[in-house]
């Protein structure tokens, strides 16, 4: 009978250190709200939501939902309700791995209503005890996912990365990664020709999707028949509409001369940018288009990086900006440098260039949409002068201005990240049954779509985070 005894106390001990380890999810309701579900429906005002055990557990007109006792009641009269929100390109430890994902970045996703995360590069081990922290309730954030070390050719670019040169090296990292737990493959921008389509070739082999950039030596039309899942950055793809796209690619690839000055640097890449704006086809264009959504290619485009570091100009820089207060001092400076590299030596014509770059890359969105073409938000944070968490409103901002409706860039953020992930039936629209994340807002998103900084409230799997302890973790 001790022994009885004894097992149930030491069974009751490991159920409790399980269960303890968790925050305990509570009863809630958001009443009177108007419901934006990101299924395409109307929005649905005077709607109440019921949350419990981290799920949605009942939603419908506020006069016919039935609040359960005791439950907490949040009246959201005049507010609006929206999935939370996806970056689906980010890299957790762009600020360093022993705090810059714990300390600085997750607190800001969260505070902006970031639950999902896609990170595009990084260390296996860190990112797979980040999301078991996260996971388990020890730590609030967003739900990772994650493609480890980039493939890359040889030097690689960025690290950490595995080279890739051939079908052998391929065939080892593959499956290295895939073993390690990775949910894609990311490719980077110096792989070779060989390396690139056995990585392509082995992926298909072992049942794992990869994405990334168009390396310099594919062409974006060969990236997608070749089964890249998405596209980052446009990468390729403004070259890929040139009716010059031949010799553009053909001049990238080309060493630059070893006793090439700075400013023979800046001519010759002044005279690719303009030869790339005036040669675009819409033609060429509207055939690439179809192949991408005939292939299922999504797009990226990671606007915040593009316009304020890839293509910065005076007009886009951001000294002194308010958010800077919550990035580290150390990587500010690292900021500050890379603005200043940026800037320096370049004309007011090298500056035009830049932002036609950009509002061609705005149009070529809006074409690609218009096609069918599938767009995510993605930011490229912590990239320098890309602020986590916030940015990711600014990357709605900028896909509006490419010419999506509020309600398209909101699916961009909310339901076409659950698609790709393959999570449609957990998660990306609020829908009975699923995992409770969600915002509230103060306005409507569909009026402004810049309202989706108006955050009142965020629910993080079932855990309701106010407007108050919202502010607590952007101290």
């Amino acid at each position: 009978m001790r022994r009885a005894i004894a097992l149930l106390t030491l069974l009751a001990s490991a159920v409790c250190i399980h269960s303890c380890s968790r925050p305990r999810l509570s009863v809630f309701a958001i009443a009177h709200v108007t419901v934006i579900d990101a299924t395409g429906a109307d929005p649905r005002p005077d709607s109440t939501v019921v949350v419990s055990g981290g799920r949605i557990a009942a939603m419908g007109p506020a006069n016919v939902v039935v609040i359960p006792r005791g439950a907490k009641v949040v009246d959201a009269a005049g507010k609006f309700l929206i999935p939370g929100l996806a970056d689906m390109h980010i890299h957790l430890t762009g600020a360093g791995e022993p705090t810059g994902s714990r300390e600085f970045l997750l607190p800001l996703l969260v505070a902006n209503g970031i639950t999902v995360v896609r990170d595009m590069g990084g260390r296996v081990e860190f990112l797979k005890q980040l999301r078991s922290e996260i996971d388990s309730g020890r730590r609030l954030g967003p739900q990772i996912f994650i493609a480890g070390p980039y493939l890359d050719g040889n030097p690689p670019a960025f690290q950490p990365s595995i080279v890739v040169r051939n079908k052998v090296e391929a065939a080892v990292a593959v499956e290295q990664l895939k073993s390690a737990g990775v949910d894609f493959i990311k490719v980077q921008s110096r792989l070779s020709r060989e390396g690139y389509f056995a990585i392509a070739e082995e992926c298909r082999a072992q049942n794992i999707r990869f994405v990334g950039h168009v390396p310099d030596a594919i062409s974006a039309s060969e990236a997608s028949a070749a089964g890249q899942a998405s596209i980052e950055h446009l990468t390729g793809v403004l070259v890929a509409t040139s009716k010059r796209e031949e010799e553009l690619r053909r001049e990238q690839l080309s060493p630059a001369p070893s006793n090439e000055t700075t400013a023979a640097a800046i001519q010759r890449t002044r005279a690719w940018q303009r030869k790339l704006l005036e040669s675009f086809s819409p033609q060429k264009a509207a055939v690439l288009f179809q192949e991408y959504v005939r292939n299922r290619t999504w797009q990226v485009p990671t606007f915040p990086t593009l316009v304020h570091m890839g293509f910065l100009t005076p007009q886009m820089d951001l000294p002194g900006d308010p958010w800077e207060k919550y990035v580290p001092s150390k990587l500010r400076q690292i900021w500050e440098q890379g603005r200043k590299r940026q800037l320096r030596n370049y004309s007011d014509a090298d500056f035009a260039l830049r932002a036609g770059i950009v509002k061609h890359s705005l149009e070529i969105i809006g074409k690609m949409n218009a096609a069918g073409v599938p767009i995510m938000t993605g930011t490229d944070a912590a990239a320098p002068n890309v602020f986590p968490g916030f940015s990711l409103h600014e990357d709605l901002y900028f896909l509006v201005q490419a010419g999506l409706t509020p309600m398209q860039a909101l699916l961009a953020a909310t339901q076409k990240p659950a698609e790709f992930l393959g999570h449609s039936k957990q998660r990306g629209s609020i829908e009975l049954g699923k995992r409770a994340d969600l915002v509230l807002l103060d306005a409507n998103p569909l009026e402004d779509i810049r309202n989706t900084q108006r955050i009142r409230a965020v629910v993080l799997n079932g855990r309701l985070l106010e407007r108050r302890k919202l502010d607590g973790m952007l101290i």
